[in-house]
Order: C-alpha cells, then structure tokens, then sequence
C-alpha cells in the first residue's frame, strides 16, 4: 500500500480487506491504520471483504513473521474506526469495475475469494478491466506454506482457480518471481534513514520481526505493486495454471489464461521501492 501510495502512476481508489494473514478484522483494522498513518490525499474506500474461503475453513499466517496481528505487533498505532458492512468487497470490486472499465486495475495481494465473489456477481463487468495483478502461486518453485504452495493460493484454491478460468487478464507474480526482490535490514534502514519522520520509524517496527527471524526480507507483495506501476519490471511467459486442491499452481496444456512474471530486473525495481515508500516529507 505504501508503495502504491508513493507511486504517481497508481490512484488508490479502495482497499477490498479479506482474511489472510490475520482473520478479517485483524486486515481491516489493518488496512485503516495505514490509511491513517500515510494520510494520503485521497482517502480510499476500505471495503470489508469474505472472512473465510470460499468452501474450507479460514488458515491464518498469524504469529509468524507477520506477529499475531499481522502488522509485526507494532505498539501505538493512531486509533481507527472500523469500516462499514456495505457495500462489501465484492460490490466494490463489481461497482469500480462498471465505473473503470479498462482504467482499473486490481492488485490482488491475499486469498483471492472476494474477487471470485465479484466474479459471480458480475462476470462481464470484470472482464472488462484492465489488469488483474495478483501476488500468487508458486509456479516452478517450492511453496512457502506446503512443499508446493504459496499461502494465497493455499488458502482459497477454490477461488483462485475461479479467477485463473475466469477470462480476466491476468498478471501472475508466484513466488519464482519474488523470491528475486530481496532486502536486508541494513538496506532498508538506510533508505529510511535517507527520509527520517514517523512513517519511517513505523516501517523500521513493522519490519523488524521478519527481519529478526529470517535476517532478510522477501518483498512479495510490493513487487506485484511494482509490476502493476511497469510491468517491464519483469519478462512475462503466457501460461496456463491449473490450482490444485492444496493450492498448487501447475503449468498445464491448453491456452494461457495468465502470463507469469518470471525473471525480474531486481536492481530496477529495488531502486523503485526505496525510492518511493516514503514521501520526502514524512
């Protein structure tokens, strides 16, 4: 979000919040707690999205790198006010789809169950967007929640298999490509030590469990950010991707319904992100 934020191509216009990392009134707190820290000119709608999967029970990532409260267990955060009920994540997704058209891009950085829920509500609407960016999968590589899946696809595969057979375009950023966009703590401080102020300092806390306990950090989810800014950040491969039940996410015969980030210029889009995410005037 950060990123996006920071990136004058992107007009952050909603925050469709899902249970992921932490069930869903853990995201949605989350989510109007960056808004109230960055305090961007235009405030984005935060629509409350699917608590559970489509069809199994909800597995969380809390207590990992994430803390119990998928924010890195940050202490202090501004006080916030949940969002509204209505309209949910599927109608935003729907509304903003009828609105846009080919203008919209959803970047899709958890379980993918409420865009398959606005696919059910309004199939055509969807397909006539422009991107669908979506931070899943492992396609060539091991997973990160199973030896084959990466979490998003694992949570939901019911839903990430809808989006995959939707007819959407789709932008696939899987682990392959992630895992070649990685920090260390040194070099994120040093790029927030160049932009010193609040929002720096709640980024350095936020961080620094991963960073405790793995030494580096990954940045998954602001490359698939930085992909929907310029997707020549990446070399693409069209592809077709089957989910399995677990969430694997194999290639297979047939047409692509996705093309898949596969190898990234890292140094380009490094230097993209600590340039951009925080503003000279935090």
């Amino acid at each position: 979000m950060l990123l996006a934020w920071g990136s004058p191509e992107l007009d952050v216009l909603a925050l469709t919040v899902v249970a992921g990392n932490a069930p869903l009134a853990d995201t949605a707190r989350n989510a109007a707690r960056m808004v109230a820290l960055r305090q961007p000119t235009r405030l984005p709608q935060i629509a409350l999205g699917a608590a559970a999967p489509l069809r199994r029970p909800l597995v969380t990532a809390a207590h990992d790198e994430h803390g119990s409260d998928g924010l890195g267990d940050a202490l202090d955060w501004p006080p916030v006010t949940s969002p509204p009920a209505s309209p949910s994540a599927a109608e935003t997704l729907v509304a903003l789809a009828r609105a846009h058209a080919e203008r919209l891009t959803i970047i899709a950085l958890g379980p993918l169950t409420n865009l398959a829920l606005a696919l059910r509500v309004d199939a055509d609407a969807l397909r006539r967007i422009g991107r669908v960016v979506m931070m899943a999968g492992a396609v060539d590589v091991p997973g990160n929640i199973t030896p084959d899946a990466e979490f998003n696809a694992h949570v939901d595969p019911d839903a990430a298999r809808e989006v995959l057979d939707a007819g959407l375009r789709v932008d696939l950023v899987p682990l392959d490509a992630t895992r070649q966009t990685t920090i260390k703590r040194d070099q994120l401080h040093d790029a927030l030590a160049r932009r010193p102020g609040p929002l720096s300092a709640r980024i350095a806390t936020c961080t620094e469990q991963t960073f405790r306990l793995w030494g580096y950090m990954h940045l998954h989810d602001p490359l698939a950010v930085g992909l929907a800014v310029d997707a020549s950040l990446a070399r693409w491969q069209p592809a077709r991707i089957v989910v399995g039940e677990s969430g694997q996410t194999r290639r297979a015969a047939g047409a692509p319904n996705c093309r898949v980030a596969h190898v990234i210029d890292a140094e380009r889009f490094l230097a993209l992100f600590f340039d951009r995410l925080c503003p000279t005037s935090s």
